[in-house]
């Protein structure tokens, strides 16, 4: 009994010599830890040197704004692993990082990393239309960012890359020049030696053209194009006034108006004014003119549900309007027809010097337009009457020599 005593005390002051020695105790000779032979060192040399030899290897988490570098915090067990060593041998440490503030570094990273998206834009002018592409966007994944970052931690890797996806913009290019199509365009042709009249359509098209028309705007031709005047632009040119052609201040511009309604009218837009001039033009069929003047307007209004945009210019002896927007799979076609035409007075005969016609006379009419409306398989959807109108006839007007009338033999 107390032999066995004596060992218990004996083991007591063993193991209080060796936790009251603390780090002063000395590791056994043939211990080798992590490939450093520590034998004969004291606990804390023996931890020092082995801990500078285990591995630190920095970490990078790749990224599109940059690269990241985390603060790893590294563990291991070599305490443990020196405390084992009582018998020689060589020993190996596990080392552990850990990110404790993944979350937090994460969202950071994921925040400098978000690109927003740029819609694509349209610029229209009188010049036509400018397209910017889109750009994408990019979006950090979280979740599954974070699970590759901590998986990448904790598994030794010295690098993982960031997770993102597309984010994508709300307008494309592609989506832009499908509402800007072509719905349609109409031509007319003038005489190109009358520069007065010339110089009027082109200011009226000039004036017209880049207009937009938001849905259900209406557009008014006098309002873009301005009073006919000389302060305004406009040059002296045959108008027609009660039923006769004079010179007058904008000549010409009812070929732009009537222009750019025969497009409107092809293009599915609602002509809510427009009236005929007095006497039947020759650029258009009848009931497809129309007449701007003090009192004379040509409005349209855009019936769809994007804007419709207009475009005009000028050639060589001609004039050209057209209409772009999203299309409705229609086809729209005025189609005029002459009721009755109506024979002028005889023509007024004057004397003069020689012989000539100083007024072509002109055959009155009635006539109407009826507005064709066809489905993408060309099927008639409807016909509706555009309009209905009476062009009064010119009386002509000659010239016959004094001599002639002298010569002839009395009745």
């Amino acid at each position: 009994m107390k032999k066995f005593a004596s060992c218990i005390a004996a083991l007591l002051l063993t193991g209080s010599a060796f936790f009251l020695g603390g780090w002063t105790a000395r590791v056994r000779r043939d211990v080798t830890v992590q490939g450093v032979c520590v034998g004969g060192m004291t606990y804390v040399e023996a931890e020092r040197c082995v801990r500078e030899t285990l591995p630190r290897e920095p970490f990078v988490l790749h990224a599109p704004a940059g690269d990241a570098v985390p603060r790893l915090v590294y563990a291991d067990d070599l305490a443990e692993v020196l405390r084992r060593a009582r018998r020689g041998g060589e020993y190996f440490v596990t080392v552990r990082r850990e990110l404790p503030d993944a979350e937090a570094f994460l969202a950071d990273v994921c925040e400098k990393n978000v690109l927003f998206p740029q819609d694509a834009v349209l610029s229209f002018s009188r010049k036509g239309f400018v397209y910017t592409a889109e750009r994408a966007g990019r979006v950090c994944d979280y979740a599954a960012s974070l699970a590759a970052l901590l998986r990448a931690v904790r598994g030794g890797a010295r690098e993982a890359t960031l997770i993102t996806r597309p984010w994508q913009p709300r307008v494309t290019e592609e989506m832009l020049r499908e509402r800007t199509q072509l719905l349609a365009a109409f031509e007319t042709a003038f005489d190109g030696s009358k520069t007065a009249r010339v110089h009027n359509i082109s200011l009226a098209c000039e004036r017209i053209s880049g207009s937009v028309l938001a849905p259900g705007e209406v557009f008014s031709f006098n309002g873009a194009v301005g009073e006919r005047t000389r302060a305004n632009g406009f040059l002296d040119a045959p108008v027609i006034l009660s039923g006769e052609f004079v010179e007058g201040t904008g000549g010409g511009v009812c070929q732009a108006s009537t222009t750019l309604m025969g497009a409107a009218l092809r293009a599915g837009l609602r002509v809510t004014e427009s009236r005929p001039h007095s006497l039947s033009v020759g650029y258009v069929p009848p009931s497809q003119d129309a007449m701007g003047s003090r009192a004379s307007d040509l409005k349209l209004q855009n019936p769809y549900d994007l804007p419709v945009y207009l475009l005009g210019r000028t050639g060589e002896g001609s004039v050209r309007f057209e209409v772009y927007g999203l299309p409705d799979g229609r086809r729209y076609v005025p189609e005029s027809a002459v009721l009755e035409r109506i024979a002028p007075p005889p023509a007024e005969v004057v004397e003069g010097e020689e012989e000539k016609v100083l007024r072509a006379e002109r055959a009155g009419l009635r006539s109407e337009c009826y507005l064709a409306v066809y489905d993408g398989a060309g099927r008639l959807v409807s016909r509706t009457l555009f309009r209905r109108d009476v062009y009064s006839c010119v009386r002509g007007k000659v010239q016959v020599a004094r001599a002639a009338q002298e010569n002839c033999p009395s009745p």
